[in-house]
């Protein structure tokens, strides 16, 4: 879908405002509209320092970019700058140091939609200008959504406790708020109940099956839970160690449970096959990843990215979301999963890329295997500020590539492109302040309050 015929008339507001709305929507418009604004040169921008709106809206647009778009490049910069600069100028309206701080912190495109509604709620309630019967509107909307996740969270944890894995598995993780989370940071509407109780059993499973891994299997004992699980055979388990065994066995009972409940929800017939090959693909990058720990070898940036984009989990997330959403056609198998294989591949880095700068510095600490950030610091010599900061910039590649990859999708795909993306913003959120799965800190525990139990008081 092309749109390039709106009329900003050197309105830069209206422009960036503009220019962002219909990109996040899928139409294919020319970063061009930004023409006007730019300087003789065309490499910075013609922007009143006192305009700190339109400059926001700028760097909110420039996030939208695609590969190649080099006047958002500058757009980006130079926005960037100034509002940094933000005391410098003189700025009527007292919101707009709020947002700007937000902005800075992580930018509106990078964010998931639910973990973001409050805070927009707290900051349009103190604007005078907004409707403030739409305020009222957005309170009573979000304890709706909110009444139905409580419901969901209930239920998913009626499951969970008489699963009773963490008391067997006491080296695992009991995440499963902050698993739910996840799949609410996904879809959060009230009608995609079954898709957040499938995502938030397969997330619980990554984060045990991450620890199978790292903390309790020997390399020995994981060759065998791999090849277990790549030929879904139990009788290659009867070797392994009793938790091994109960881990294997869960992770079969629930792939089943959820294939069957799919097939009476959507009449898919054949999602086990796509469920078991991406769990299987998922324990054998883990393996790799405890070969290169057992050796003590760190590989290059190139291999490390090669094997970390699946055991990021975010196939084995991308592939329950498509069968979570979409009724059975078989050809819309091979269309989203040929033709958008990239797609999926360049979230799955980013999720990827966000864990490791969110946890690199605890893993280090402890001797864990490698990460990207350490990858590169040992095979160019840099410091691990360096380091980070050139991560940093491989995520902003990668959203260009998402971006330019959510453009004129058919709209029978697009709500699963939406959800797909929503996996990157989700773990932006996870990872802004440490690692949001290793670590239940004070800022964990806020935001769960925040968003799952605490509603918006009304006047």
């Amino acid at each position: 879908m092309k749109n390039n015929n709106f009329n900003v008339e050197g309105n830069l507001y209206f422009a960036a405002l503009s220019f962002r709305l219909l990109r996040q929507h899928g139409y294919e418009v020319s970063q061009d509209v930004f023409g006007e604004f730019l300087d003789e040169k065309g490499t910075s921008m013609k922007i009143q320092c006192e305009d700190i709106k339109g400059v926001l809206e700028v760097y909110e647009a420039s996030h939208l970019a695609v590969e190649g778009e080099t006047i958002l490049d500058y757009a980006k910069a130079f926005s960037a700058r100034l509002l940094k600069g933000i005391n410098n100028c003189k700025v009527k309206e007292g919101n707009i140091f709020t947002r700007v701080v937000h902005a800075l912190e992580l930018p509106h495109h990078w964010r998931a939609q639910w973990f973001d509604v409050k805070w927009q709620i707290d900051a349009y309630e103190n604007d005078q200008k907004i409707n403030k019967l739409l305020i009222d509107l957005a309170k009573i909307n979000f304890n709706i959504v909110q009444a139905t996740l409580q419901k969901d969270l209930k239920e998913i944890s009626r499951w969970w406790r008489n699963l009773g894995l963490t008391e067997t598995l006491k080296f695992t993780r009991d995440r499963l708020v902050e698993s739910f989370l996840c799949s609410v940071g996904l879809v959060f509407e009230p009608h995609f109940s079954c898709f957040r109780k499938w995502l938030t059993k397969a997330i619980v499973m990554v984060l045990v099956i991450d620890d199978v891994y790292d903390i309790y299997g020997s390399l020995e004992e994981l060759e065998h839970f791999t090849s277990a699980v790549n030929r879904w055979d139990s009788r290659i388990i009867q070797q392994l160690p009793e938790c091994m065994q109960i881990c294997f066995q869960v992770l079969d009972s629930i792939v089943n449970e959820t294939a069957s409940e799919m097939e009476r929800e959507n009449g898919w017939n054949h999602a086990q096959p796509h469920l078991k090959k991406a769990w299987a693909d998922f324990c054998q990058a883990l393996l790799v990843e405890s070969k290169w720990y057992n050796k003590e070898y760190t590989p290059s940036l190139h291999e490390y990215l090669n094997n970390a984009w699946i055991s990021s989990s975010g196939t084995v997330l991308s592939v329950h979301s498509f069968f979570s959403i979409m009724n059975e056609v078989e050809e819309d198998i091979l269309d989203f999963f040929g033709k958008n294989q990239e797609l999926v591949d360049n979230i799955s880095l980013i999720i990827r890329l966000c864990n490791d700068l969110g946890t690199s510095e605890a893993e280090q600490e402890r001797g864990d295997a490698a990460s990207s950030i350490l990858c590169h610091m040992k095979e160019t010599n840099v410091s691990e500020e360096t380091a980070r900061t050139y991560i940093k910039d491989m995520i902003s590649k990668s959203w260009k590539k998402v971006n330019g990859q959510c453009i004129a999708k058919s709209p029978k795909l697009q709500s699963l492109v939406n959800i797909n993306t929503n996996m990157a913003r989700v773990v932006h959120n996870l990872y802004q302040y440490g690692d949001g799965f290793g670590v239940q800190d004070r800022e964990n525990k806020r935001q769960i309050l925040s968003l799952l139990v605490d509603p918006l008081k009304l006047n």
